[in-house]
C-alpha cells in the first residue's frame, strides 16, 4: 500500500463530526502531515452536535486545532473553502489520501458530478483523477435511489464508501468507543497503524 504522509481532512455538513476531529487527532498523533478543509455547514453541525464553536476564519482555526493537538511544525494547515491556491487545489501537489468525513449527500454529489465549486469539491476531483484514495463516510439513513446511485458511481470509480456505522462485537461501553471503532477502520484503510481496538480473532 502506498505510504500516506499527507492526509487531507474535510468536515462537512452532515452529522457525525466527532468522527472527523477524532481522525485528526490520531492522524497527527501518527505523524501525519493533515491538511484540514471544512465548510460552513460543518460549523452548524459543530455547534449542534458538540456545542463547539468552530472559527470561521481558517488562521483561526488552525490554531483552535493546534491548541487541542500540539502539532509539530507545518504539521497541520488549515485551508479556506475557496482558497484556491492550496495544494490541494492542483494535480501537480496532491495529498497522498483524502478523507471526506462526515460527508453530506450535497457534497457526495458534487463529487460525483465533479462540480468542484468549493475547494473539498476540487480536492477530491484532484483525488480521484491523480488516482490517489478518496475515502467518503455518508451519514444519512434512509438512503434514496439517489444517494445509492452516486455512490455506487463513486465507487466504481475506486472511492471508498466508509459508512460510519460502528460494530457493537468489540463491547463499546461509551460514545467514544463507537467514534473509534469507525475512525480505526478509516486508518486501516490509510494503512496507519492503530491501537484503538482489538482485531477479530485475536
Amino acid at each position: 500500500m502506498r505510504a500516506t504522509n499527507t492526509i487531507t481532512v474535510a468536515l462537512t455538513g452532515a452529522s457525525g463530526l466527532p468522527y472527523g476531529l477524532r481522525l485528526i487527532d490520531c492522524l497527527l498523533a501518527a505523524g501525519r502531515r493533515v491538511w484540514v478543509l471544512y465548510s460552513q455547514a460543518a460549523q452548524v453541525v459543530a455547534k449542534q452536535e458538540m456545542d463547539l464553536t468552530l472559527p470561521s476564519r481558517p488562521a483561526e482555526f488552525e490554531r483552535w486545532l493546534a491548541e487541542h493537538h500540539q502539532p509539530a511544525d507545518g504539521q497541520l494547515k488549515v485551508f479556506g473553502r475557496e482558497e484556491w491556491f492550496a495544494p490541494v487545489a492542483s494535480g501537480s501537489n496532491p495529498a497522498d489520501a483524502m478523507v471526506v468525513c462526515p460527508c453530506s449527500m450535497g457534497t457526495l454529489a458534487a463529487i460525483a458530478l465533479g462540480t468542484s465549486d468549493n475547494l473539498i469539491e476540487r480536492a477530491a476531483d484532484v483525488s480521484i483523477k491523480e488516482g490517489r484514495k478518496l475515502i467518503l463516510v455518508p451519514r444519512e439513513t434512509p438512503l434514496s435511489a439517489i444517494h445509492l446511485e452516486h455512490m455506487l458511481k463513486l465507487a466504481r470509480l475506486g472511492v471508498v464508501i466508509l459508512p460510519p456505522s460502528p460494530g457493537f462485537y468489540t463491547h463499546p461501553q461509551s460514545v467514544a468507543d463507537m467514534v473509534d471503532f469507525v475512525v480505526a477502520r478509516l486508518l486501516d484503510q490509510l494503512g496507519i497503524e492503530h491501537q484503538l481496538l482489538p482485531r477479530w480473532g485475536e
